[in-house]
């Protein structure tokens, strides 16, 4: 009980903090998947996340709001991130080869065309408003595809083993090493031990965006956002290792409150 004891006054420190004067929480978006679920006698579509992410927001000090794939235009984009001071794109399905150029690898999953479309239009919206933002595996994949880069479809046929996807379920760690000078490299020191589960990776890096972590065999971790406030994306997943990556929700809930702050007193 102690060791909950002092997570939980820990949250609440952190909590604190960061209502600052507004009396309220940074509010973070996460995006979800849209799947086949079962849950009791139902057996439908639903939007969900993992609890771990939203976990690792609160931890940081920050609120989670989910959301789910939907039609959405530029101007519903706008009206969703009027209501957050933060945003993630989280893990989940290959991005459609297509939005990049390409055809799909035979391993490639079915592309959520659904979900490509909204995570599309809501970055290219978080970004002209330069909301804090912070992409998780294929969250840095969407922003890279997003902004005219290309992916690496399947890294076995690259890097001859399957070292970042061991599959089942089971998450691999492999080191990140970090570029000195980078925002990430401020976050997480020298290095870190990514918690990996992906089989594409970035390949071309587009244009505004700056590497700042690799593997120890050049394979792109993390990228910083040129001239970003606060904007970064890993490829691994920092929500499995509470201990090691709390750095990176703590940070984006920092410039969130940052953002909400600045954006009171603009109004």
């Amino acid at each position: 009980m102690a060791s909950n004891d002092s997570e939980s006054a820990g949250t609440q420190r952190a909590e604190t903090q960061r209502a600052g004067t507004s009396g309220r929480r940074p509010v973070i978006g996460l995006t979800t998947y849209l799947e086949q679920t079962k849950s009791g006698v139902w057996d439908v579509p639903a939007a969900f996340l993992p609890k771990v992410y939203f976990d690792a927001v609160a931890r940081g000090g920050g609120l989670a709001v989910l959301i789910p794939p939907q039609p959405i235009d530029a101007a519903d984009a706008d009206a969703i991130l009027d209501g957050l001071d933060g945003l993630i794109i989280t893990g989940g399905k290959d991005v459609d080869s297509r939005r990049y150029g390409q055809e799909p690898h035979p391993t490639n999953d079915e592309p959520r065309l659904d979900r490509d479309a909204l995570e599309d239009t809501l970055l290219q919206r978080a970004l002209a408003r330069d909301i804090p933002f912070l992409g998780i595996c294929r969250g840095m994949q969407v922003l890279n595809t997003t902004l005219g880069g290309t992916l690496i479809q399947h890294l076995p046929d690259v890097i001859g083993s399957t070292k970042y996807n061991a599959g089942g379920g089971v998450f691999t760690p492999n080191p990140a090493i970090t570029v000195p000078g980078t925002r990430v490299a401020e976050l997480l020191g020298d290095r870190v031990t990514a918690q990996s589960y992906h089989h594409q990776a970035l390949d071309a890096v587009a244009d505004g965006l700056v590497v700042s972590a690799v593997g120890d065999d050049g394979i792109i971790q993390a990228v910083d956002i040129e001239g970003a406030t606060f904007g970064v994306a890993v490829q691994w997943h920092p929500e499995e290792d509470a201990a090691e990556d709390a750095r990176l929700f703590a940070a984006l809930v920092d410039a969130a409150a940052a953002y909400r702050d600045e954006r009171k007193g603009r109004a």
